[in-house]
């Protein structure tokens, strides 16, 4: 299918261009690497230079343990926008490293708790080791599936995510079961990848590209508008200063307009 006719794939659900098996496979193989080995080239950049890059401060990353710190892999800087308070329970989707999860733990004090999920095992148990040898209390680390979450319904106050979403073919649903887990008036705060327009169909079925956070990228204004029918209405939305690093990723960006952004939402009642 050519590139003009891209608009016409399905840009939320994406679970008949990609097979599931094979895409989770290629994400966990990519994540496991990151795990062990921190400063191996790919296509995106890791580490605390990087989060420094994308707006965090530097007394917030003074509280991330350095082993998480050195496996970050978000895409932009959100906890501005989070509005975290001392007691909030937080849902972290794509928990990675842990370096989100240690950045709202310090926001959120002792009374608070924090919870990340992901999938990748190598991943979990860094992040788990983190916490153990830092002797940070109020956090735990679930393996899950961001679209099939073993939470009750309203349970967490704020749900945040970085540079996650993107990976998942079924991003519809992944915003229907944050909406569920947070509370009535909830927040939802993300960063993720998105395009300015749709992605040749070549492209979208290219797991390897999507592991890397590129083919899982959908135009902002369908990202959006799942948001909005998984029940949030936007309340802030701004670009980040975020580059891929490979060849390949970067043609990626200039031909589709591929970015970095970071949205604020609020559940309705």
């Amino acid at each position: 299918m050519s590139t003009q006719h891209a608009g016409y794939l399905p840009q939320a659900d994406a679970s008949t261009l990609v097979d599931r098996c094979e895409l989770e496979l290629q994400v966990q193989a990519m994540y496991r690497e990151l795990a062990h080995d921190p400063h191996a080239p790919r296509h995106f950049a890791t580490g605390g230079e990087v989060a420094l890059r994308v707006g965090y401060p530097q007394s917030l990353l003074d509280e991330v343990p350095a082993d998480a710190l050195a496996r970050f892999a978000g895409v932009g800087y959100h906890f501005d926008l989070a509005g975290l308070e001392p007691g909030d329970s937080v849902l972290d989707l794509g928990s990675g490293s842990g370096t989100d999860v240690f950045c709202a733990a310090a926001l959120v004090g002792a009374r608070g708790l924090v919870v990340g999920v992901d999938f990748t095992d190598a991943q979990l148990a860094a992040a788990r080791r983190a916490a153990d040898e830092g002797g940070i209390a109020n956090v735990h680390f679930v393996e899950a599936d961001i679209d099939q979450l073993p939470f009750d319904d309203a349970e967490f106050d704020v749900v945040i995510s970085n540079g996650v979403i993107n990976l998942s073919p079924v991003k519809q649903r992944v915003f229907s079961e944050a909406a569920r887990v947070v509370r009535p008036d909830g927040r939802f705060v993300l960063a993720d990848i998105v395009s300015a327009i749709p992605l040749k169909e070549a492209t979208r079925r290219n797991t390897e590209l999507w592991a890397a956070c590129i083919a899982g990228a959908i135009p902002t204004s369908a990202y959006l508008d799942a948001l909005a029918a998984a029940g949030f209405a936007i309340t802030a939305r701004r670009r980040n200063d975020y580059a891929f690093m490979s060849e390949r990723a970067l043609d990626a960006c200039s031909t589709y307009g591929v970015e970095s952004v970071s949205i604020a939402a609020v559940r309705s009642r």
